[in-house]
């Protein structure tokens, strides 16, 4: 992350994070580098549909595709985006081992990511088969390819 981390501050590119699944971990992973605060702009943890939606993601967009789809992925990333002020946003969301009960629909251990350009207001996608042993690990996992994504679009 402390590559990522640098490349943002050089290139004075501002990040912002909406992220569910992954309750935290990738502004956790840029704030554990020096000099997180001068790329960070916010973060939200958004576990609820209700938070997701206060935060700006279209309930139709939750209702027509569920809240375990690029379509919320993609709502999260421009809506924090938006929201923050900031160059680029993350949206994540996914199931982790785990059937929701509240959000039936969607397909199980799949995390779908949402990296928004606010320059050039385009969508880079990429889904996560979150089936290793534990939950952390697939944390990680997803971590680590929005951390790909991100580098990808930045270098």
């Amino acid at each position: 992350m402390k590559e990522l981390v640098d490349i943002l501050i050089e290139k004075k590119i501002t990040i912002a994070t909406m992220e569910s699944c992954t309750g935290g971990g990738v502004a956790n992973a840029i704030t554990n580098i020096e000099g997180a605060s001068e790329i960070l702009k916010f973060s939200a943890v958004t576990y609820s549909n209700e938070y997701k939606i206060k935060m700006g993601v279209c309930k139709k967009v939750i209702d027509e595709y569920s809240v375990y789809s690029r379509e919320t992925a993609d709502e999260m990333s421009r809506n924090i985006s938006e929201f923050a002020g900031s160059i680029i946003g993350v949206g994540i969301t996914g199931k982790l081992n785990r059937v929701d009960i509240n959000n039936p629909f969607g397909e199980d251990n799949v995390v779908f990511i949402s990296v928004y350009d606010s320059r050039n207001k385009k969508y880079y996608n990429e889904n996560v088969e979150a089936v290793l042993g534990s939950r952390k690990e697939n944390k990680e996992l997803v971590i680590e390819k929005i951390k790909e994504m991100v580098l990808g679009l930045v270098k």
